[in-house]
């Protein structure tokens, strides 16, 4: 009973109208729809060549320390873990096709949170976000869901390459891209039905069929936590300051402003936590997340980031830091589960990392299409994250587009300072770093 009290008398829970069982219930829930991340991470980042079995660990501590400091310090009933987005511009962008080691890659993140708590702590963040055309902020998300999408039909051969047409339909004969199909139907559906955790249950069942077919080896389920030491602070700060890397850094700022203050603010708002003319602890909740990502990139992940999943929570009754509390302790004990992790083949997780793609395209019904000068770069900024296999691209052309679409028309005033900023960074990136 006393410790009961603590909890109620900390994070103020007769004061929210909660109580610590529906705090308890609601991070139950948004851990089981953010859980996914501990098997996709693994899957994404190990590609540049990062031991798998290290980036569990580290997506897990990422994971529980970044829900810990949600919880303790802005008291706000959010699950914070490394980005989907971020990690595949990390793995297949920065690594992949522009040839820097995962250690340049993990010290541009670790510089981006630095930069990220400056802004946050200045009001800067404030100013950026106030500033980004809101057809722009909806553009960058269904474009990195495009790009998610890209990876997933790729990496389950659903879409192969081809000489002619670029890109052609795969083999769908083949037991691994008909388990990618069907893990793709049983996710949706799931969800559909309105079932908890139906990512991770998806990724289960196509697991658990990949080894009875062959495709996968049982490796067991639970076992101690296996050795975070190949990626523990092994970020290279001093390579990430490589000239080339400069637009790297630049894109992760962005990208974790619009993602992170978006989420914050949005799941904020549902769970009454942001009234007009009332104070809120939406600074700490900005600082909580900016500081994540330094003690991620630290671990040996790609950035930390607030998840929306943490709505399904907030539906649950979550009101308080007990809820993000919870989802620490779950993520915690995750890195036990580091033998099942290892067995989850790409046809479990392309499923997954497709029907997030799905979700996040629904973001284009917001682009004022009405509007040429706010729906071209919208779709342009949308279009050149998959077609040229990097979010950083997709960012330069929307925002240059934008920038001067409405000169051109005679609206520069309606360019905020914002926006020339990083249109104009993008022109120097151009210019001098392409």
């Amino acid at each position: 009973m006393g410790g009961k009290r603590v909890l109620e008398n900390y994070f103020n829970l007769k004061e929210q109208g909660t109580s610590v069982r529906t705090e308890v219930i609601a991070g139950i829930t948004t851990f089981l729809t953010m859980s996914y991340i501990i098997f996709v991470n693994p899957e994404i980042l190990s590609s540049t060549g990062m031991d798998r079995n290290a980036v569990f660990v580290a997506t897990c501590l990422a994971a529980a320390l970044g829900s810990l400091i949600m919880a303790l310090v802005a008291k706000w009933p959010i699950g914070m873990a490394p980005g989907m987005g971020l990690n595949a511009f990390f793995a297949f962008t920065v690594v992949g096709a522009m040839g820097f080691s995962w250690q340049q890659a993990l010290g541009c993140v670790f510089i981006s949170g630095v930069i990220f708590v400056v802004l946050t702590v200045t009001g800067v963040r404030s100013w950026l976000v106030a500033g980004i055309p809101h057809s722009m902020r909806s553009a960058v998300a269904a474009g990195i869901g495009l790009f998610l999408a890209i990876i997933a039909l790729k990496s389950s051969g659903l879409v192969v390459g081809n000489e002619a047409t670029l890109v052609a339909m795969g083999d769908v004969t083949q037991t691994g891209p008909l388990l990618a199909i069907l893990g793709f139907f049983i996710i949706a559906a799931l969800d559909g039905l309105k079932v908890r955790g139906a990512i991770l249950i998806g990724i289960l069942i196509i697991t658990a069929l990949s080894m009875a077919l062959g495709v996968s080896q049982f490796g067991g389920v639970v076992s101690m936590p296996p050795s975070i030491a190949p990626t523990f602070f092994q970020l290279d700060i001093v390579g990430a300051l490589h000239g080339g890397l400069v637009h790297v850094i630049l894109v992760f700022v962005l990208v974790e402003v619009f993602d992170a203050t978006g989420t914050l603010i949005g799941v904020a708002k549902r769970a009454g936590l942001i009234e007009e003319g009332k104070p809120n602890r939406l600074g700490r909740a900005l600082l909580a997340d900016s500081t994540a990502i330094v003690a991620g990139s630290v671990l040996g992940t790609s950035s930390t980031t607030a998840y929306v999943e943490s709505a399904s929570g907030v539906q649950a009754g979550g009101r308080t830091g007990l809820t993000a509390l919870v989802v620490a302790v779950l993520f915690l004990a995750a890195l036990f589960f580091s033998p099942l992790a290892g067995a989850v083949p790409v046809y479990a997780t392309a499923p997954a990392l497709l029907y997030v793609a799905c979700l996040m395209l629904r973001e284009l019904v917001d682009v004022e299409w009405g509007d040429v000068t706010e729906a071209a770069p919208a779709a342009l900024t949308a279009l050149m994250m998959p077609f040229t296999y990097s979010i950083a691209n997709g960012l330069a052309f929307g925002f240059i587009s934008y920038a001067v679409l409405k000169a051109i028309t005679g609206q520069p005033g309606k360019v905020h300072p914002a926006t020339w900023l990083v249109a104009a960074l993008f022109v120097i990136r151009f210019a001098f770093f392409a």
